[in-house]
């Protein structure tokens, strides 16, 4: 299929790898912590490479799989070397008791990584609104992404179909932040009843 770069050594990380491994895509992982991308990638098997931290990733799609509050520094941190790149926002910039979230309309997380990343890469917000054990079972699942760029919007819903997932297009880059709000209904009601095997989708009538 095609090279994903992920940036990040954590769960999310090791989830969409291993996902994406498994319907056929080579995996980098990248990580200020080399060992620790190196034991995820030896999990991960199906030939998934460590790259180096804050060297140009080799896969076009580059994955963010860091929590919210190194997202933007680490876009900074690449700098150039995103140039050209789609960047996927996965985060979710939840307070501290998961009952709201840190940023505001107009200055979604995606919102702010665009601002420091190179002017030819392209963010597209996705991912967020899929619980990682659920993620993990490898099911079909809707998928919600939103991002400025149609190009880059068409790369990752075909990315996302090759994971045997359903990319619904939520419009442009400022629905980011309504994504970052769904996860807050998503875990809101994991945590009143429906329980955490629980994905969020829609249903044409």
């Amino acid at each position: 299929m095609t090279t994903i770069s992920i940036i990040g050594s954590g769960n999310m990380a090791l989830t969409i790898g291993t996902r994406a491994a498994k319907h056929g895509h080579t995996i980098e992982l990248m990580s200020r912590n080399t060992a620790k991308a190196q034991a995820l990638a030896d999990q991960i098997g199906n030939g998934a490479t460590v790259g180096t931290f804050g060297a140009a990733p080799a896969g076009d799609i580059v994955i963010l799989a860091v929590l919210y509050t190194g997202a933007v520094d680490l876009a900074a941190h690449y700098g150039d070397a995103l140039a050209g790149k789609i960047l996927v926002d996965i985060t979710n910039p939840f307070n501290a008791d998961v009952s709201g979230l840190v940023t505001t309309a107009g200055n979604s997380l995606s919102q702010q990584i665009t601002a420091v990343a190179p002017e030819d890469a392209h963010v597209v917000k996705a991912f967020n609104t899929i619980l990682r054990g659920v993620l993990a079972g490898d099911k079909p699942l809707d998928a919600f992404l939103a991002g400025d760029s149609a190009e880059a919007k068409t790369r990752v819903a075909a990315f996302l179909e090759s994971l045997d997932l359903r990319p619904l297009d939520a419009g442009g880059l400022e629905m980011a932040y309504v994504l970052e709000w769904a996860s807050i209904l998503l875990v809101g009601l994991a945590r009143n009843g429906a329980g955490f095997d629980l994905a969020l989708g829609a249903e044409v009538l």
